[in-house]
């Protein structure tokens, strides 16, 4: 049942591929279950509109254990009725993965980032951008490197967490529902990465920079395609010319080692992303736009997207509760949703020209990215303690600008600096910052540390000013 919910594209009676297919009707078995957790969502819905208030922990924990409660009942339900097996899926599985993804929000927002529910929205965010990088072959080993290094992070704490729960009881598996969805999700992600990082390690050490620079090359002319013809036509002259640089490389059509000239390995990558360069060129350099008028609602959908992402990833630490990011995971779902085989079409059901099928893709996955970054920028401090660690952050910031280029300073100079770190220290109770109902919020270690780093640093520099 667990993997049912985190295969996309697991259908009722089979199929594949990137088409959604319709989905098993839901027995009279589940009709309660389903009911149970339209509910919860409904419920989250309104928790996350709430902007007058903090979340409260008890709140969201509370309803959660509810939700863990409705999955072991389906577990139970599914396997009387022998649909456990992978191939199944309906509408239950639907809006059991869209809860999981809204309580992976709701727990990063309260600092709870180390906990098994905080990493599912990222796992599903991560196996989004796989999936695209895989689409389009167009990535290298550096921008999968985030990507893999967050997954390590993310296994070291299901396993932890598996061991712990494993000790604990003997009934893992109905205990804790949710190490088994995430597990599945992970082992998804591991794969995909695993067999991207074999398409790149193919390519010797001689063709990787050339590669590299078509890479960029390849998404710099996609970004062309994006602007007016005559802002890119210079641009693209450039690239022109660094392309026909990198063409000339190659001795009888193909690229050889610099050592004993040998034919390089990775030939077919780097030539097929070469030819895909000059393709590319040739239609950014010819007038007109690249995406054709019945898709233009859904590039600019992108595009708004883009731009409101991209206010959130400089706004975000005095703008951004977690839970704000999923409409723009519905969104781009939704947009998602409208390929066919990995393609965008138009009206009459016939795909798009290859370069708006490049362009629209580049906005989806430049969004997915965004989404991923947002994510990952979340710190493990809950909403309540944000004000205070903001405060402390800047004010970290200050004093390093004054040890720096401060020079030579009196009592008077620091004065500010000490009340506003005194004021600060000031809002603990018995060591403790608290929210407003005096409870003990996630990230006081986060915190306490920054505190202790603004005192480190005002002490440096009032020994400095001794001195002088």
């Amino acid at each position: 049942m667990f993997s049912t919910i985190a295969a996309s594209t697991v259908t009722c009676g089979g199929g594949g591929g990137s088409n959604p297919a319709s989905e098993c009707t839901v027995t009279d078995g589940e009709q309660p279950i389903l009911g149970a957790l339209i509910a919860i969502r409904n419920r989250l819905a309104v928790l996350k509109k709430d902007r007058g208030n903090y979340y409260r922990p008890n709140d969201i924990v509370g309803l959660y254990n509810e939700l863990l409660d409705q999955v072991k009942v389906l577990h139970s339900v599914r396997a009387t009725e022998h649909h456990d097996d992978d191939t199944y899926k309906n509408r239950v599985d639907s809006v059991l993965d869209e809860c999981f993804q809204l309580f992976s929000l709701f727990y990063l927002a309260l600092g709870k980032n180390k906990e098994i529910p905080a990493t599912y929205v990222q796992l599903v965010t991560i196996k989004q951008n796989f999936e695209l990088f895989n689409e389009t072959g167009i990535y290298t080993d550096g921008d999968l490197a985030p990507f893999q290094q967050r997954l390590a992070e993310i296994r070291q704490i299901v396993d932890a967490e598996a061991a712990k729960q494993s000790e604990e009881s003997d009934d893992c598996e109905i205990s804790k529902p949710e190490i088994m969805l995430v597990s599945r999700r992970l082992r998804q992600c591991e794969k995909e990465l695993s067999a991207l990082e074999e398409t790149t390690r193919v390519i010797s050490n001689d063709l990787m920079p050339a590669y590299e620079e078509l890479v960029s090359i390849r998404r710099r002319l996609t970004a062309l395609t994006l602007v007016a013809h005559d802002a890119a036509v210079p641009e693209a002259k450039e690239l022109q010319r660094r392309l026909i640089e990198i063409d000339d490389q190659r001795v009888d059509d193909r690229f050889v080692n610099s050592g004993d000239g040998a034919v390089a390995e990775g030939q077919t990558q780097v030539v097929g992303l070469l030819e895909e360069c000059f393709d590319c060129l040739h239609d950014v350099m010819a007038e007109g736009s690249a995406v054709p008028k019945d898709l233009m609602p859904v590039h600019d959908r992108l595009m708004e997207i883009r731009i409101q992402l991209e206010k959130l990833l400089l706004t975000s630490r005095w703008t951004l509760r977690e839970t704000d990011l999923w409409s723009y995971q519905v969104q781009l779902q939704d947009i998602d949703a409208m390929r066919r085989n990995g393609q965008f079409k138009d009206t009459t059901g016939e795909p798009a020209p290859q370069q708006a099928q490049a362009a629209l893709n580049f906005l989806l996955h430049k969004c997915y990215n965004l989404v991923y970054k947002l994510l990952s920028s979340s710190e493990p401090v809950a909403e309540s303690l944000m004000p205070v660690h903001n405060q402390l952050r800047t004010l970290r910031r200050c004093l390093l600008e004054v040890k720096k280029y401060g020079g030579p300073l009196s009592a008077r100079d620091l004065y500010p600096y000490q009340m506003k770190l005194s004021s600060i220290d000031n809002l603990r109770t018995d060591g403790k910052f608290l929210d407003d109902e005096g409870h003990i919020p996630e990230g006081q270690g986060v915190v306490m540390s920054l505190l202790n780093e603004c005192y480190d640093l005002m002490y440096e520099l009032m020994a400095a000013e001794v001195d002088e």
